[in-house]
């Protein structure tokens, strides 16, 4: 019955959710470990038949395997995906996994640039160089308006209202939204566009890509990559710095300096703002900090004797 019900499921995840070979293979795999742990323990019971105890004794057992958290959560949501799944065929009347809760994840706080760090690192542009400005205003978009990667790559020159000073932005799912953008990223855009860009005979299919290569081609996430981590370098920062610091950091700065949450969940495209109450925690940690350096009753004593 398992590898009925597995097959189908299959089906179902390639035709009816569209999803890519590679997640369709993870729930799969997510299932088949259920199956093989039931197996091993000499247990018949049919997927229909599956009780909440087993399913907890399962997450045990991947437990004292040692597999971290936040794979027991994943293997957790794709039974949960599964038994949604036979619950709308009518394979099953209960769902053993409804009233599972996955593990406690630690939420790894964002890495960060402070202000002078991300001036440094556009002020090290050399600007005289071929990529230079194209460099200059990719790096100052990120910042200013808290871009993804695939969202800065395809921006496009229709979608930018600079005398508005704003730009829409196509984000996760496809939706688009508004999102303000400063006078520097404008200036350096606009510079670009005017003066190099136009030099650039872009392909066809991406004539309304702002960032393009020199063959005329959208600019690729790993160029991007490869670009920051050049600048970076360049700026004597002895970081690690992706093109998403710069969103975490533009997230950051404006929580520091008291904007109001929902307008940053707004501007970074957060569907749950639990997702953008994160740089709330990294507020509070600086906050704690600068109560721990400067209030004289929260400092350490030093005595001498």
């Amino acid at each position: 019955m398992w590898k009925l019900y597995i097959k189908h499921f299959k089906g179902h995840l390639t035709l009816e959710r569209g999803l890519s070979d590679n997640s369709i293979e993870a729930y799969l795999r997510d299932v088949t470990k259920l199956h093989q742990y039931l197996e091993l323990n000499a247990d018949t019971t049919a997927p229909e038949a599956l009780t909440e105890e087993q399913v907890l004794g399962f997450l045990q057992y991947l437990n004292q395997l040692g597999l971290a958290a936040h794979s027991q959560a994943r293997i957790l949501s794709g039974l949960k995906s599964f038994y949604k799944y036979l619950l709308l065929e009518n394979t099953v009347q209960t769902d053993p996994t409804q009233l599972i809760e996955a593990p406690q994840l630690g939420r790894k706080l964002p890495d960060t640039l402070a202000y002078p760090e991300i001036v440094q690192i556009l002020d090290g542009i050399d600007l005289s160089a071929p990529a230079g400005p194209r460099n200059r205003a990719m790096i100052e978009v990120l910042y200013s308006s808290g871009l993804r990667v695939s969202e800065l790559l395809d921006l496009q020159i229709t979608n930018c209202y600079f005398k508005d000073g704003f730009i829409k932005v196509m984000g996760k799912g496809n939706k688009a939204r508004l999102v303000p953008i400063g006078s520097d990223a404008i200036k350096f855009t606009e510079i670009f566009i005017e003066n190099f860009r136009s030099q650039i005979e872009p392909q066809k299919g991406h004539e309304d890509y702002i960032f393009l290569n020199p063959r005329g081609k959208q600019l690729s996430r790993v160029m991007v990559f490869l670009v920051i981590k050049e600048a970076t370098a360049q700026a004597g920062i002895d970081k690690k710095v992706s093109p998403h610091t710069f969103r975490h950091s533009f997230a950051t700065h404006l929580i520091e300096g008291g904007a109001d949450l929902r307008a940053v969940q707004e501007m970074l495209g957060h569907e749950s703002i639990t997702t953008t109450e994160i740089y709330t925690h990294l507020d509070r940690d600086y906050l704690r900090q600068i109560i721990t350096d400067f209030h004289p009753r929260a400092r350490r004593v030093v005595r001498s004797y």
